[in-house]
């Protein structure tokens, strides 16, 4: 492999540390710039999936990270309060995986484990250092720094991985149009270690429930458990954050006395945006920097994951001699599945839980009861549903 100066990753997240951690594997090599002088520690992604664990356990990640997680087994759509239900066995695609569950870990782990690992190695990491800047020509990428006691400094490389999240300074600074919506509805976030499990019959540890006139998610951390709730009616944003209405809607799903002890409320918005292409020149954007997509089915860090996979497979490539033009493949390749299997089926997802019509709700649940007491269908549904016939259709793609 030809010498290089070092690639540049913008972003300490799971995306970027995913990079960062593959580039090391490789001896390639490259500095992370972070803006944030310490890792976050907030409740973020906290769903891993199959594929997304096989990854990690090459790079010696998946271990620790399950000792620290919870595995699922099953996954659920159900009824409340009758609790009739469609239970999801990952175990039909045991064949396809060697992780047939879905992992609940809290991300901020995951980005402990590579963080603590890479500095263990020796990789270049600055911590406190933000891009203010990015410029690039035919030969390189050039990038303005401020680190943390306000000294403006630059760097250069032959690429730039931009894995600096939502609001990502590399991509407003290229440029890059960052199509999409923002769906109407407004998410609150409560958790709680109260034992849902103890009280709901068949409970899984992931679940999507219908309720009388609206729908919450339950969905259980290791210590934990964060429920998913939405305003009532006409009651605004700033009324539903009460903790009385956090209360209110906790006593609907199970009647406790003394309350449900909520320690963290946080409410959000969904964001549904993709940018046309991954790709300027040398810089190229993965995670949620190119797209952005509703968390129901946890596959907004997981595709993510997956783009940095594709992206250092891809320049690695490059560095060994294939032309430039070969970093099209990385759109060609995570573009489609970003829209077609991770925006799509999370818009299908929200219109099936968003529905307000008993009639219509019992006939999604049978339907979903029946593809659940079908083999094939239910294979088929979780081989999707766990984005490995997604990553198996992208690597047919040249």
């Amino acid at each position: 492999m030809k010498q290089v100066k070092p690639i540049i990753i913008v972003g300490a997240g799971p995306v970027g540390l995913t990079a960062a951690m593959l580039l090391q594997k490789r001896k390639i090599p490259f500095t992370l710039y972070e803006a944030e002088p310490e890792l976050p520690d907030d409740l973020r992604a906290s769903t891993f999936h199959p594929p997304t664990l096989d990854m990690l356990e090459t790079l010696g990640v998946a271990a620790p990270l399950v000792a620290q997680g919870l595995v699922s087994p099953t996954w659920q759509v159900r009824m409340h309060p009758s609790g009739e239900r469609a239970v999801f066995d990952l175990s039909v695609i045991s064949d396809a995986t060697n992780h047939p569950y879905w992992l609940q870990c809290e991300q901020s782990k995951l980005c402990r484990i590579m963080l603590d690992m890479l500095i263990a190695e020796g990789a270049d990491i600055r911590m406190g250092v933000k891009v203010e800047g990015v410029e690039q020509d035919d030969h390189g990428v050039r990038v303005a720094l401020r680190d943390s006691k306000n000294e403006a400094t630059t760097d250069e490389a032959d690429f730039l991985i931009a894995a600096d999240g939502a609001r990502s300074v590399v991509r407003s600074a290229l440029g890059f149009p960052f199509k999409g919506k923002t769906y109407p509805e407004t998410t609150i976030l409560a958790t709680t270690h109260f034992p849902f499990d103890e009280h709901l019959e068949g409970l899984s540890n992931v679940n999507y429930v219908w309720k009388e006139g609206g729908t919450f998610s339950l969905l259980r951390l290791p210590d934990l458990w964060r429920c998913s709730l939405y305003p009532d009616g006409e009651e605004s944003i700033e009324d539903a954050l009460e903790p009385a209405s956090i209360e209110r809607k906790l006593q609907e799903i199970v009647k406790v006395d003394g309350g449900h002890k909520v320690d963290q409320i946080r409410p959000y918005r969904i964001h549904m945006r993709i940018v046309d292409d991954y790709r300027s020149g040398r810089v190229l954007l993965a995670g949620d920097a190119a797209h952005l997509n509703s968390p129901s089915g946890g596959m907004g860090m997981n595709g993510g994951i997956h783009d940095a996979f594709e992206l250092v497979n891809t320049l690695e490539e490059i560095l060994n001699g294939a032309a430039l033009d070969r970093l099209d493949r990385y759109t060609r390749r995570r573009r489609p599945i970003a829209e077609q299997e991770i925006l799509t089926q999370a818009d299908r997802n929200r219109a099936r839980m968003q529905e307000r019509d008993p009639a219509k709700r019992l006939e999604s649940l049978q339907a979903l009861q029946r593809t659940v007491a079908d083999p094939d269908a239910a294979r088929e549904h979780l081989l999707r549903s766990s984005m490995i016939a997604g990553l198996r259709k992208a690597a047919e793609i040249a």
